[in-house]
C-alpha cells in the first residue's frame, strides 16, 4: 500500500550575508552563484520538487529580491530567445521546470539565527503539519532518482519520526558542525535514534564523527518549541535547541539519516569550486576542457 506524503512544504533560509564568499556576494546573493550554468538555489528547489514538495517558503531579507526574480517569468528575455532561434535554452528556465511548485517569500527582519529564520514560516504551516528545512549552502549530488530528501520524507511518512541528514566527517573538521550523539558504536553507522546534538564540539568531546547536513524533515513540535527557546551565547536562536527540546520534553524521536550523496559546502570557495568541477566532469566537452587545462 502506498503511503501518502504528508510533507509538502520546505523552508529554505536565504537571508544570509554570504560573507565567506565576498566580494562575489557583495551585490549578488550567494544562492545565485552558478554551478556551471545554473544557480545553486535552483538545484535546491529542483531537489525539493523531486522529493514531493509542492510549496517552497523562502526566508529572505532586503537585498535578496534577485532570488525571487530568478523564479519569475521574464517575458522579454523569453521572447528574445524564441525569436533568436535559442528556444532550447528555455527548457532549463526555472518557471518551465518548476511549474508544479509554488514559491512564497517571508522577510526576516534581523539575522537572529537559523531557528529564528525557520520560525518565520510558522504562520504558513497548518496545525500539526510536518515540514522540511533545506539549507542552500549544501549542494547534494545523488545519481539515484531517490535522493536523500525524498528517502527522508518516505521514512518520516512511515515512522512519523523526525529525520536529520548526517554524514561522516574527518575529526579534524568536526568542530565546524553540529554532531549527533547516537549512543553506542557508530563506526558502522546506519539510521539510528538521535539522543543529543552537540554544536561545534572539540574533537575530544565529539560524541561521534557524524555531522549534521543541511536537510531536515521535522514534526510540528519543533516549530512550537522555536517559540520557547532562548538565545545562545552568540545571541542567536538555534534550530538545534528546539529539536533538543522536542526530544527531551515532548519525547519525539529523531533519526540520523545517513546520506548517500556527495556533499559540497558551496558557502566556501573550496566547496563551490569542487561542485563546479564535479558537475563539469559530467559533461563531455567540459571534461575535456578541464583535463586539457590541468595538463598545461
Amino acid at each position: 500500500m502506498e503511503i501518502s506524503n504528508t510533507v509538502k512544504k520546505a523552508i529554505i533560509p536565504v537571508a544570509g550575508m554570504g560573507t565567506r564568499m565576498l566580494p562575489a556576494t557583495k551585490a549578488v546573493p550567494k544562492e545565485l552563484l552558478p554551478i556551471i550554468d545554473k544557480p545553486i538555489i535552483q538545484y535546491i528547489v529542483e531537489e525539493a520538487l523531486l522529493a514531493g514538495i509542492n510549496e517552497i517558503i523562502f526566508i529572505t531579507r532586503y537585498g535578496k529580491e534577485a532570488i525571487e526574480n530568478h523564479f519569475d517569468k521574464n517575458f522579454d528575455l523569453e521572447l528574445f530567445l524564441k525569436q533568436s532561434g535559442k528556444k532550447k535554452i528555455l527548457k532549463n528556465f526555472p518557471d518551465t521546470l518548476l511549474s508544479n511548485i509554488s514559491i512564497i517569500s517571508i522577510r526576516q527582519e534581523k539575522p537572529l539565527g537559523l531557528g529564528h529564520a525557520v520560525l518565520q514560516a510558522k504562520k504558513i504551516l497548518k496545525k500539526d503539519e510536518p515540514f522540511a528545512v533545506m539549507l542552500p549552502d549544501e549542494f547534494l549530488l545523488n545519481e539515484s532518482k531517490n535522493g536523500d530528501l525524498k528517502q527522508m520524507i518516505n521514512s518520516f511518512n512511515l515512522s512519523k519520526k523526525g529525520q536529520i541528514l548526517v554524514d561522516k566527517v574527518d575529526m579534524n573538521n568536526i568542530s565546524s558542525y553540529g554532531v549527533v550523539n547516537l549512543k553506542g558504536d557508530y563506526s558502522k553507522p546506519k539510521n539510528k535514534k538521535i539522543f543529543n546534538i552537540v554544536e561545534k564540539p572539540f574533537a575530544k568531546n565529539a560524541p561521534s564523527n557524524l555531522r549534521v547536513v543541511g536537510r531536515y524533515v521535522l514534526p510540528y513540535s519543533v516549530m512550537i518549541n522555536l517559540n520557547k527557546i532562548k538565545k545562545d551565547k552568540t545571541g542567536e536562536f538555534q534550530l538545534t535547541s528546539a529539536i533538543q527540546k522536542s526530544i527531551k520534553e515532548d519525547n519525539d524521536d529523531f533519526i540520523a539519516f545517513i546520506s548517500s550523496s556527495k556533499i559540497f559546502d558551496c558557502g566556501t570557495k573550496e566547496g563551490f569550486l569542487s561542485a563546479n568541477i564535479e558537475m563539469a566532469l559530467k559533461d563531455k566537452s567540459l571534461k575535456k576542457l578541464i583535463l586539457n587545462t590541468v595538463k598545461r
